[in-house]
């Protein structure tokens, strides 16, 4: 199997939980569902005698029972989960943003480009008074 853990190439077929592993699994899960079975019976004879707490866990246990089987098919047959594609659409925006985001973008690009004329060493003169590192910014006096 190629790539991460539960995912096959598109050429071969999903990992299916085979021998000792497989057994243990169907082990537990039928451990699993003998609980929940004894456990819905006890809360049903409380519920009947009067417990109204005990009316959760009569539906509560059989959930659980239908997880349990669910996740057992999950773990049996590693992989094996449909992927929906992901459709890759443009964000709308909002006809009353439109200016807002073109103004963004030309900012943007004219951020990009200070950037670039910075990196080729020509600084923009920005009309600030030049301070170099270990002198003594100047008063403005003369």
């Amino acid at each position: 199997m190629s790539g991460a853990k539960g995912q096959s190439a598109p050429g071969e077929s999903p990992h299916r939980m085979g021998g000792a592993d497989a057994w243990r699994t169907h082990a537990v899960l039928l451990a699993g569902l003998a609980l929940c079975a004894v456990a819905f019976w006890f809360e049903l004879g409380r519920a009947e005698r009067g417990n109204t707490l005990s009316w959760a866990y009569v539906f509560e246990w059989p959930l659980l029972a239908v997880f349990a089987v669910y996740m057992w098919w999950k773990v049996l047959h590693e992989g094996t989960t449909p992927r929906r594609r992901r459709t890759t659409r443009e964000p709308g925006l909002a006809p009353q943003y439109d200016g807002m985001l073109k103004a963004w973008q030309a900012h943007q690009a004219e951020l990009a480009e200070a950037q670039r004329t910075a990196a080729d060493g020509d600084q923009p003169e920005l009309g600030l008074p030049e301070h170099h590192p270990g002198e003594q910014p100047s008063s403005g006096t003369s």
